[in-house]
């Protein structure tokens, strides 16, 4: 112990010096463990999958760190399961053509190819060929649609008319469709208005936009096409042994 001009009284025992030497010590550590606990808190509810207030790895989509009530893709999938269900119809998308049956090409066939892009859409053969191309470049729909308004100016049906025209507008010409073709806004403008009551020619401005796109855009590289080339040598292969 110690007076009070800071001498020590010579009775104090080593016990209590050590005591009052341990007072300020045991109270700096106690301050050290208050501030490391929140650090240490903070770190254990930060960690992906481990519960807690923090833990946001458990509640996460779409490989991002947010939390899923504003992520945006649950936005998108909340308003897809809010929106009305359409009633079942008789006629499904089945209906519509994806693919067409056909013998083999001739390698005179094959060759008439090269003169016009006609000539390729002429026959099945040529159109499964081209459309199998256009596969390769991710803009098959372009032949899709194309078809499935040859289907429709087939029929004679009102009804189906309406139907079928509704399957191809959802598909195609919707802007919310991944199939959707490209189409300048004149042409989706007088697609929209004959929606009300549409006829089976009700897409003959657009199909002919799509054609025109195919023969520019895709046509000339399906002829300089491996596919095309290869088909071609086959053919003529073929031809050589018989």
């Amino acid at each position: 112990m110690r007076t009070a001009d800071g001498g020590e009284l010579a009775g104090a025992s080593p016990l209590a010096r050590r005591v009052d030497g341990e007072i300020p010590m045991r109270s700096e550590r106690t301050e050290m463990r208050k501030r490391q606990m929140p650090a240490a808190q903070e770190t254990t509810s930060s960690t992906p999958g481990q519960p807690g207030a923090g833990d946001r790895g458990s509640n996460t989509c779409c490989f991002c760190w947010c939390c899923c009530c504003s992520c945006s893709c649950l936005t998108v999938r909340n308003q897809e399961e809010q929106r009305p269900r359409r009633p079942s119809h008789e006629l499904t998308r089945e209906d519509l053509p994806t693919c067409e049956e056909s013998p083999s090409p001739t390698l005179e066939e094959v060759n008439a190819w090269a003169q016009s892009f006609d000539k390729v859409m002429l026959t099945p053969a040529g159109r499964n060929a081209f459309r199998e191309f256009l596969r390769t470049e991710f803009s098959e729909e372009n032949m899709l649609f194309w078809m499935a308004c040859e289907e429709l100016k087939k029929e004679a049906n009102k009804t189906i008319i309406e139907e079928k025209a509704r399957i191809i507008y959802e598909d195609y010409i919707s802007i919310l469709s991944p199939k959707e073709v490209s189409l300048d806004s004149r042409v989706r403008e007088v697609i929209n208005r004959n929606m009300v009551e549409p006829s089976q020619h009700i897409f003959d401005d657009a199909q002919l936009q799509i054609y025109t796109l195919m023969h520019r855009d895709s046509y000339p590289r399906f002829m300089n096409s491996a596919l095309y080339k290869d088909l071609l040598q086959s053919l003529a292969e073929k031809s050589v042994e018989a």
